[in-house]
């Protein structure tokens, strides 16, 4: 038997068009905003577009398109 250690993945890290289901937040202040825009976790999130050299990113959250700031996305770690 052979044990595997599963990678976390995060928001920020997804390419156009990828999805996830949101899992928990790494910041707890960020985690407070993003509760109120509707980014739950269990939501479907999809990486719609992210801005060029390294900006900020527009994200699918069940049927509401958000844009968020990369430090925001980061913190978003999916199942």
């Amino acid at each position: 038997m052979v044990a595997t250690v599963e990678s976390k993945k995060y928001l920020d890290r997804l390419k156009q068009g990828d999805k996830g289901f949101v899992s928990h937040f790494l910041n707890p202040k960020i985690a407070s905003k993003l509760l109120a825009m509707g980014i739950l976790p269990g939501s479907v999130i999809q990486m719609v577009r992210k801005a060029p050299f390294g900006g900020g990113c527009y994200v699918k959250v069940d049927n509401l398109f958000i844009a968020l700031r990369k430090n925001e996305a980061g913190s978003i770690v999916l199942q």
